[in-house]
């Protein structure tokens, strides 16, 4: 085990809200990083929302986290687009997260001739959309993701996600694309970056073994799973690898600050 850490990255859903309710702990795990000074980001795989909007939404849960301390798989996307292609151009499938993040990056957003065809999260993902993606793709454009997921959450259940519709296009092309998001380490790595953090002094705490766990364990980051969110006690032995602690909640977490 390492001494007390200097940064942490922490997942949002499941660790720190569960259906826009603020878990037992969080407001106080976030008032005690603020306390101590300790740089922090919440991350998300969600590319919809910009960090203002998120923001926002956390607010309402009675929790407050500056937009600066919110990195989604939207702005590790655009960072990654930044430092392979500056000043380049995307055809994009996604929403106001993902188009304001690569905006900002100073990338134009076009469906003529573009270097990249990037697919993000949408509520309404567009059939005409989706046939100039493989139209593109199949041009010479290549193929960026914001996330894997398959599936995402609604109030009538699951819907299809940024990972079920790439499936799609890679049927149709070919071609795979590259996922930015979690469980790629590349989020993690591009985090640490933001809060100009290292990764032997920086503790992450998520809900999934999956893409929290392993993707903090490949960033060489110590890693803390809690119990609030997807993964339960029993699934972590399906697993070939192992958190560095397994907590009930976030509220665990506070003393290690």
């Amino acid at each position: 085990m390492r001494s007390a850490p200097e940064s942490w990255l922490t997942d949002m859903d499941g660790v720190l809200v569960h259906e826009e309710r603020a878990l037992p702990g969080a407001a106080e795990f976030l008032q005690r990083l603020a306390e101590k000074k300790r740089p922090f980001l919440v991350l998300t795989n969600n590319s919809i929302f910009t960090p203002r909007d998120l923001a926002a939404r956390l607010l309402r849960s009675g929790l407050e986290v500056p937009e600066g301390a919110i990195w989604t798989s939207a702005l590790a996307t655009a960072a990654f687009l930044h430092d392979q292609l500056p000043g380049g151009s995307a055809y994009v499938i996604g929403e106001a997260g993902l188009t304001t993040a690569l905006h900002e990056v100073g990338y134009t957003l076009t469906d003529t001739g573009p270097d990249f065809v990037v697919l993000g999260e949408t509520r309404t993902y567009s059939f005409e959309a989706i046939t100039k993606a493989i139209r593109l793709i199949g041009g010479g454009a290549r193929f960026i993701a914001t996330n894997p997921d398959v599936t995402g959450p609604s109030a009538e259940g699951p819907t299809p996600a940024t990972g079920s519709v790439a499936a799609l296009i890679t049927k149709a092309t070919g071609r795979e694309p590259y996922f930015v998001g979690k469980p790629n380490p590349m989020m993690f790595r591009s985090a640490l970056n933001r809060i100009e953090a290292h990764s032997e002094n920086t503790f992450m705490v998520g809900d999934r073994m999956d893409t929290d766990v392993v993707a903090g364990i490949e960033a060489g980051l110590e890693t803390i799973l809690v119990l609030t969110g997807s993964t339960a006690v029993a699934d972590i032995q399906k697993y070939p690898f192992r958190p560095s602690r397994v907590l009930d909640s976030i509220a665990d977490a506070i003393e290690l600050i």
